[in-house]
Parts: structure tokens; C-alpha cells; sequence
């Protein structure tokens, strides 16, 4: 299975292992969790996913590299101890709890999250002293004589012996232990994650062309040739930050990382091209609705190459745009949550004045607003600026909780720091402006969020045009040719943009998708870019 199918399966297992009946016991016994093992090509995203599915499932994450650790830090150091059997002392020898289960207890103490993964990599490629522990390890969950406490879930990965002369093979009493995932590289399933993750455009538009470059590793009498996912996850954030210091990316550089030489000299040609074409084509201004005829004329007659890439361009500029769009609904949600909550907090003391007016204690003399508020505050009650900044550092808390039990993406920390930001912006213009009275507080709390509303729905209909003067361009140049196939496929390979169309309806992308049949017509297209490149 590809790397998306590998983490849903992982996923799966999580809840079905940490699920409980209704004696509050794990539905299935924690000798019965049978720990996971991943193989496959080095670089293919075994670890991330682990990263991902513990934010995810709001659970803890402790890993290892096994082959970093000696027999000593894996099953603790060895001491005597005195016990008694049959009448007789008798010397026995005892370790010292692992540094791995040590880990894994320290994680929870220091988190308060008592369920997660222990991820262990490599675990296939350990040294000979080490090899009957990691079969003790698969077999019994137990570093030495300290088992892994229940409620978390073993994990482990290694790549096939084809990749590393390292590899021990596991014998079948091991395997009968064990739920075995092999993992295989996907293009279509790593594009999905590169979108999420911001990978360069050019890496993107590239491999949409050269899938076969996307993976591989060979060995030869010359030694050994390989291009991994991580190769080029890590190549596009140097591309990035080279780009930002204005450095050339030559093709020394890009071999690195795509260490195939094929391939480095391969991809270097494109993204010289990829940057030539940046700059001849004014991408923003046709963004804009400003389309230039001589500019529509050289893109007619440029060869398919280009206008793949071009194309590539156009796409890439309303993805990032539409990621951002997304961000900022994500937060808007949030936020109105967050509020609603607020709001509650916010009447409190309102609620409880009328309880005051409306009981015993309200007499006759009592009605004068001082009076009242004396009352609210003997019964608990606080100021409007005391109720605002104890939420705030509430929430500031858990924000802070969960970033040190790294449960939460550095998106999900960002967008809370934002609420978080939002709410001490707000307190900070009630109390210069010295408002007590709770409707006025939440009038400005309610303005401050509409201005936030506003600005979403401004960055909605610009999106939209952008939109719309892309479709200009594209008819005004090919009408409903092969390259408005090219430019559809590209719109949809981004699960942003399809989100953003529920909610903006834009006819023509609704009528070409309908009408044109993308993957035999996409095909064709791939493989005659493949011929001219």
C-alpha cells in the first residue's frame, strides 16, 4: 500500500487498540496489540506519518532510532541484587529500567498524556548483540525486564534488504507476532501531501511529468544511485530559501540532494526553464484580468513543454492562494467557537445579578448599581477585564500544554496563537476604554471578529476573480483544447482549490470538469511532454 493507506491503517488500528468496553478495559488485551511493522524504500515518509497520526489521534509520540543505541541504553545496565530463595540469599542480577521505556514514562509524566506510539525505525538493521532484544522487544513489549506500559501502541520500521546489507531478516516466529505493512512509493499519494506541505512548484510540475524520477534507487558496479520523496522534500526547501537570498541553485547543488546524477542534470535543465518562463510570463498580471495579445500569441505558439510548465505557474499561484483561504477559514471557525464560549463567561456575572435582583437578597435599598455589584463580587463574580484575561490564560495554557506534548501542528499552534492573539487585542481596547458593562464589551468583541470577517470574505471574491481571469486567459488562448485538460488536471490535484469551489460557484470549472474526460486525454498529454523533455 502507498504511504496515505499505510497511515489510515495505523490510524485504524489506534482506535480498535485503544478503544475500551464497558469495564473500562482495552476491548482487546494489550498481549493482543500486535505491534506494527512498516517496511520500505528509505525516504518514502515512514516517519512523518508517525507525526502526523499522533497529532492527529491526540495521542503521545516517543521515538527511536534503534541502531543509535547500544545493549546497555536499550535494556538498561546491569546490578546485583540480594533475594532470597528456598530459605537462602541468594546474588541476582537485575538492570536498570531502558532509556526507552524511561522515555516513554517521562513523556507522561511530563505531558499528562498516559496513551501514544513508541516508534522504534530501523529496528531491522540492529547489531548482532542487539538482535535478540528487538525480537524480545516485537515479541513480549519488554526493553530487559521492564515492559511498555499499556495504552501505547509499537511501531516500528525498516527498509528491505535491497536497500540496506544490513538488514536482518525476522524468522516466522517473529512475524506471527507482528501486523507486517509493506510500503511502496506513490506519486499521486505524495502529491496530495505536497500540496499540504508547500512543496516548490517546480518539484511538483516536474515529477507531473517525470513520475519515474520520483523514486529511485539503484546499485551499480559504478556504487549506488538514488532519488527518495525526502530528497526532494528537502531539495524544494532549499530551493525556497535560495530563492528568498537570491543564490543560484546550480546543479551541483540539486545533486545533493537527487543523488542520480540523471535525474540532478534532468531536473536542473527544468527549473531553468521553469524560471525563465516565471519571468517571461507575466503570471500576476494575467491573474488580474490584464491579458497582453503578444503575451497570448507567444503562449499559443510555445512548445507543449511550456505551456505545461506556464500552465504549472498559474495553478501554483491559485493553490497558494487557496491554501491561505483555507487557513483563514480554519481560524474563523475557530475563533467563533472560542467566542461563543467567551460569551458565556462574559454574562456570568449578568446572570447572576439578576438571581440577586430577583431573590431574597435584593431588598428595597439594594437597587443602586454599587450595591449589586458588591453582592456579585462577595458571590463570586469578577470584572469584565478579569474574566477576558482568565480565559485568555486558560487558553493560553492548553495551547502550551499540548505544544509541549506535541500533539498539535506547528498550522494547528499558529492558528491558536492567533485566537490567542485576537483575544488580548480585544481586552486590550476594553480596558482603555474603561468598559464594565458586558453588552459593550461583547459589541466590541463582535465588531473586532467582523472585521476579521470581512477580510475573509475580501480575500474569497479575490480568489474567485483570480479564478475567473485564469479561465479567461486559458479560452482566450486554446478554447477547450488539450491544454484546458492540463489546466483542469491541475486544479483538482490540489485539495484546496475543489474545497474552495463548494463554496464559489464558478460555472466553467463545474462545465469542464463535466465535460472533459480527463485521464486517457492527461495521459497522452504526460507522454508526449515525456518525449519532448
Amino acid at each position: 500500500m502507498n504511504i496515505r493507506e499505510a497511515k489510515e491503517e495505523i490510524k485504524n488500528t489506534i482506535k480498535a487498540y485503544l478503544m475500551r468496553n464497558e469495564d473500562g478495559e482495552y476491548a482487546i488485551d494489550y498481549i493482543r496489540q500486535r505491534p506494527l511493522l512498516l517496511i520500505g524504500p528509505p525516504g518514502v515518509g515512514k516517519t512523518q506519518i508517525m507525526e502526523q497520526i499522533s497529532r492527529e489521534c491526540r495521542i503521545g509520540l516517543v521515538a527511536y532510532t534503534i541502531t543509535h543505541h547500544t545493549r546497555q541504553s536499550a535494556i538498561g545496565l546491569p546490578y546485583i541484587e540480594r533475594k532470597e530463595y528456598g530459605g537462602k540469599e541468594m546474588a541476582v542480577t537485575e538492570y536498570t529500567m531502558s532509556e526507552i521505556v524511561a522515555s516513554v514514562y517521562d513523556y507522561m509524566e511530563e505531558t499528562g498524556v498516559r496513551e501514544g506510539i513508541l516508534f522504534i525505525d530501523e529496528i531491522n538493521c540492529v547489531s548482532e548483540t542487539l538482535a535478540p532484544t528487538m525480537l524480545q522487544f516485537l515479541q513480549g513489549k519488554t526493553f530487559g525486564n521492564h515492559r511498555i506500559p499499556e495504552g501505547w501502541i509499537i511501531v516500528a520500521a525498516g527498509n528491505p534488504a535491497e536497500y540496506n546489507k544490513s538488514v536482518r531478516e525476522f524468522d516466522i516466529v517473529t512475524l506471527d507476532r507482528i501486523r507486517k505493512i509493506d510500503v511502496v512509493p506513490d506519486l499521486e499519494a505524495w502529491k496530495k501531501y505536497a500540496f499540504e506541505a508547500g512543496i516548490h512548484p517546480a518539484v511538483v510540475t516536474y515529477l507531473g511529468i517525470k513520475e519515474k524520477n520520483f523514486c529511485r534507487i539503484e546499485t551499480t558496479v559504478d556504487g549506488k544511485f538514488f532519488v527518495t520523496p525526502r530528497g526532494w522534500e528537502d531539495l524544494s526547501k532549499l530551493i525556497y530559501v535560495y530563492e528568498k537570498l537570491g543564490l543560484p541553485v546550480g546543479r551541483e547543488t540539486i545533486g545533493e540532494y537527487l543523488q542520480f546524477p540523471e535525474t540532478a542534470k534532468d531536473f536542473a535543465n527544468y527549473y531553468e526553464l521553469y524560471n525563465k518562463y516565471q519571468s517571461a510570463y507575466r503570471v500576476d498580471e494575467i491573474l488580474s484580468g490584464r491579458i497582453d495579445e503578444s503575451l497570448c500569441d507567444r503562449f499559443e505558439k510555445a512548445p507543449f513543454d511550456e505551456k505545461y510548465s506556464v500552465t504549472g505557474l498559474i495553478v501554483s499561484r491559485l493553490s497558494s492562494d487557496a491554501v491561505r483561504l483555507s487557513d483563514m477559514a480554519a481560524y474563523m471557525t475557530k475563533l467563533k467557537e472560542r467566542l461563543t464560549i467567551l460569551k458565556t463567561e462574559l454574562y456570568k456575572n449578568a446572570i447572576l445579578k439578576t438571581e440577586l435582583y430577583e431573590g431574597d437578597l435584593a431588598k428595597a435599598d439594594d437597587y443602586a448599581e454599587g450595591s449589586v455589584d458588591s453582592r456579585v463580587r462577595k458571590e463570586g463574580g469578577s470584572s469584565i477585564n478579569d474574566r477576558i484575561n482568565s480565559y485568555i490564560k486558560e487558553f493560553s495554557d492548553k495551547l502550551s500544554k499540548d505544544a509541549a506534548a506535541r500533539i498539535i501542528t506547528k498550522k494547528e499552534y499558529k492558528l491558536r496563537e492567533n485566537i490567542a492573539d485576537f483575544l488580548r487585542n480585544t481586552a486590550v481596547i476594553i480596558g482603555e476604554q474603561g468598559i464594565t458593562d458586558e453588552t459593550k464589551a461583547w459589541g466590541i468583541i463582535s465588531g473586532e471578529y467582523n472585521k476579521a470577517a470581512d477580510e475573509y470574505e475580501d480575500s474569497f471574491d479575490e480568489l474567485g476573480l483570480k479564478l475567473e481571469h485564469a479561465f479567461d486567459f486559458m479560452e482566450a488562448v486554446f478554447g477547450a483544447g488539450q491544454e484546458m485538460v492540463m489546466f483542469m488536471t491541475a486544479l483538482n490535484s490540489n485539495p484546496a482549490i475543489p474545497e474552495f469551489l463548494k463554496d464559489y460557484d464558478c460555472e466553467r470549472y463545474f462545465q469542464y470538469n463535466k465535460e472533459l474526460l480527463f485521464d486517457d486525454r492527461e495521459d497522452r498529454i504526460k507522454e508526449r511532454i515525456s518525449e519532448i523533455l
